[in-house]
């Protein structure tokens, strides 16, 4: 068996406990230690998961090799930088960081120190986004959703920068042409920043993509659909499940709902019983051990984030013509994870 790797995180809230909690099971790993700037909290989930609570990033910083950083987005670049510059190979939560400018400083940083640089877009591992990407061929047009209730969570960020992002960047995965329009509004509901925004993307081959995100819905709905020649693909990211709608040579009803036209077949994907965060921090540490960066890496997140920020613009302009009062808050990235 190979030597294992030593990792730490860095950041132990909503996010980091989760990355503690997989690492913890990965016999790969050996998960050295924790540090957050709430002493408690570290201690308790040292304890959980069998590590040490470290007092300082420093000390963190010499007993790992590769980290974690779950902390707010304002302290990506210098935490994330900090670590680069020490040696340690790199996972920051998403959005890669607050600004372009401070996510072209993380990914020069690892450049100059030749070190993994990965980025926590989720469900860009979702096994239904894995399973779907092996058949999209010519996609033409997106509708996606990402709906959930108002949890009170990440009130920091807007929503673009907190929910919508994933689906922008899976977007960006898999259309194969740079975004040349972007018509964009948003709301606040129940925060002073944007709760509700839909956008219309439209990229140079003519590609379209309609993007609803909300955190003050009655339901929770995280669902993509696209269409290209000759099929239909529906991606459930909440059951990680894919369907596929093709010309076939019979009808395939498969048990999935009503027989469909003749010519046409149901079919149901095969995706992999994997919990998309294990993936993610999984290829991180396959990307440690092999040198070569994986999905999600600083420029793919970068390039997420710059579109965010155009989604955002877009919502900004278009506030400028709502009533006095109705307007949203800045929207930047905020200190979301």
């Amino acid at each position: 068996m190979a030597e294992r790797i030593k990792v730490g995180v860095v950041g132990v809230g909503d996010f980091g406990r989760q990355h503690a909690r997989i690492y913890h099971g990965m016999e790969e790993i050996e998960l050295v230690g924790v540090f957050d700037t709430n002493p408690e909290r570290a201690q308790a989930i040292a304890e959980q998961y069998q590590t040490r609570a470290l007092d300082s990033l420093d000390h963190l910083a010499k007993a790992a090799s590769a980290a974690s950083v779950a902390v707010p987005t304002a302290d990506h670049a210098g935490v994330g930088c900090e670590l680069l510059r020490r040696g340690l190979d790199v996972l920051v939560e998403k959005p890669i960081a607050s600004s372009l400018a401070e996510a072209d400083q993380l990914i020069e940083t690892a450049r100059q120190g030749r070190r993994i640089l990965q980025v926590g877009h989720t469900e860009r591992f979702n096994p239904a986004v894995t399973a779907a990407a092996k058949v999209v061929k010519q996609p033409l047009f997106f509708e996606v959703h990402r709906l959930g209730v108002f949890s009170g969570r990440s009130l920091d960020v807007d929503v673009i920068f907190d929910l919508m992002i994933h689906d922008l960047d899976i977007l960006l995965s898999l259309v194969p042409a740079e975004v040349e329009q972007v018509h964009a509004v948003g709301i606040p509901v129940l925060s002073p920043k944007v709760d509700i925004a839909n956008v219309r993307l439209e990229f140079t081959n003519g590609c379209v993509a309609n993007l609803t995100a909300s955190r003050a819905s009655m339901d929770k709905v995280r669902k993509l659909r696209l269409f290209q020649p000759h099929a239909y693909i529906s991606i459930d990211f909440s059951r990680r499940d894919v369907l596929v709608i093709d010309i076939g040579d019979d009808v395939s009803p498969d048990g999935l709902g009503p027989g469909l036209p003749s010519g046409l077949q149901l079919r149901k994907l095969e995706t992999q019983p994997e919990e998309p965060l294990h993936a993610e921090l999984r290829t991180f540490i396959e990307a440690v051990r092999t040198r070569q960066p994986g999905p999600a890496n600083g420029p793919e997140a970068r390039r997420a984030l710059a579109l965010a920020e155009q989604v955002a613009a877009g919502i900004a302009e278009h506030a400028r013509k709502l009533p006095a009062g109705v307007s949203a808050a800045e929207t930047r990235p905020g200190q979301g994870g």
